[in-house]
């Protein structure tokens, strides 16, 4: 058996493993390169073997970094089933239909304003090229066994990071492989708590924070505190958002502030139209999160759903203050680029960061303390006061991590520290040795290894 780190290695974005063993070949996740250009340009290189070689991708869940490469790896022949949960399905159709749209935007306007350095600016993929994956998606269950061949079964249990996320146990040559995806949290505010695995002879495991502890922060609290302090100098609040669970956290906790009255009444917007579809996933999947029904309705009330980008421009315009949730996460996208084109000049303005960024991302670099950041060719003063509240993060941190491997019955073969900064996972390899004496290993992009 073979193990390929085609993507998700060194890095926190791109996942792709690949698996291959007996002449059927299986992708773990099929994620987009985010982040410096020397990683985005992977998102344009062919894959190291054919894509029509591949029997079966599975998913881990719905984000960019874990399904935004199924475009072009369908568009290059790919012909297999992708398997994955029911809101992860629904999650990647907006994702990919939402990340299409964004490339081809983006390519229509640097080809009108010529700064790209391309003659011809053209996006990864466009819209039609997204819905031709869509055909491929194949709705399993938690805890079922899946048959892929009569040698390989796979099982997907809950991952606790985002709607639908899972990890998932793949049986194969009599061996148990585990791919943790994306971990969520302990007592995470709107999903259930990751579940442990039992059994293991090779574990892949993400190390996003291997290196780090979140901050046990009174969160509401601190959103209270900012958005008080903000309005009352006459600003704006403006919260770069990732659409899928983010933005309805951040939400949620709004509305809990709300309701206790002690944030005041002025507009709160989502603007992020795929943000506002999550809100039907949301509905559509119940027994998937915490959030009580008459809590979940009364929560989309208080805000203002921006999707028309008519809408958008009058908000932006709109003097008085308000909170505004918008696309991407990682500002390196998205909506939020409009409201921080005109707000980031502002000394009264607060933008609140509140998921992890990448390296080479706008996110990123205003949290380092950048001056200045470009958007769309052109460069903007940073005025504003950029705030971290690191205790949204919908990852879990090094103790969390620890904390998943803890229940296993046997010592694993060999555990293998994926989707991480090098830093990250070489501080958790160094822990996980210290406290399980687990062999553990950081592999490289596109390193091969036997199993």
């Amino acid at each position: 058996m073979k193990i390929r780190f085609i993507g998700g290695a060194g890095t926190v974005t791109g996942s792709k493993t690949l698996v291959e063993s007996n002449g059927i070949r299986i992708l773990i996740d099929c994620g987009q390169f985010q982040g410096i250009k020397p990683l985005r340009e992977l998102n344009w290189e062919p894959l190291p073997i054919l894509p029509s070689s591949i029997d079966f991708v599975l998913l881990t869940h719905g984000h960019l970094d874990h399904c935004g490469w199924l475009p072009r790896l369908v568009n290059q022949g790919f012909k297999g089933k992708i398997y994955c949960t029911s809101p992860t399905k629904d999650i990647a159709k907006l994702i990919l239909l939402d990340s299409a749209k964004i490339q081809e935007e983006e390519a229509n306007k640097a080809n009108e304003m010529h700064y790209s350095k391309h003659e011809i600016a053209e996006p990864l993929y466009n819209v039609d090229q997204a819905e031709k994956v869509f055909p491929h998606f194949r709705v399993i269950k938690t805890n079922e066994i899946v048959t892929l061949d009569p040698q390989i079964t796979a099982v997907y249990t809950n991952a606790g990071h985002i709607l639908g996320a899972c990890s998932i146990e793949l049986t194969i040559e009599n061996k148990i492989l585990v791919f943790s995806g994306d971990i969520g949290r302990d007592n995470d505010l709107l999903v259930f708590s990751p579940v442990k695995p039992k059994k293991a002879d090779y574990i892949f495991l993400e190390s996003t924070y291997g290196n780090r502890l979140h901050p046990e922060t009174d969160v509401k609290g601190e959103l209270e505190m900012y958005i008080n302090n903000t309005v009352q100098k006459g600003g704006t609040i403006i919260i770069p958002s990732f659409a899928v669970e983010r933005a309805q956290t951040v939400m949620y906790l709004l509305w809990l502030l709300k309701e206790e009255g002690k944030i005041p009444n002025i507009p709160y917007i989502i603007d992020t139209p795929m943000g506002i579809k999550v809100l039907d996933v949301f509905a559509n999947n119940r027994t998937w999160h915490k959030i009580p029904e008459e809590d979940f309705t009364a929560m989309c009330n208080m805000f203002t759903m921006v999707s028309d980008y008519q809408e958008t421009i009058d908000t932006i315009y709109n003097k008085q203050p308000k909170v505004v949730i918008a696309a991407s996460g990682m500002i390196t996208g998205g909506r939020v680029l409009s409201y921080l084109e005109r707000y980031i000049g502002l000394p009264e303005t607060t933008v609140i960061i509140i998921g992890y960024q990448a390296e080479g991302t706008r996110g990123r670099k205003l949290l380092e303390g950048a001056s200045e950041i470009k958007i769309h060719g052109k460069y903007y003063e940073v005025k504003a006061n950029i705030l971290e509240i690191e205790s949204l993060s919908a990852h879990a941190d090094q103790k969390g991590l620890l904390n998943w491997l803890s229940e296993l019955e046997t010592k694993p073969t060999k555990v293998f520290l994926v989707h991480g900064e090098n830093q990250a996972a070489d501080e958790l390899r160094i822990k996980i040795k210290e406290q399980f004496g687990f062999d553990c290993t950081v592999p490289l992009l596109g390193q091969e290894v036997e199993l």
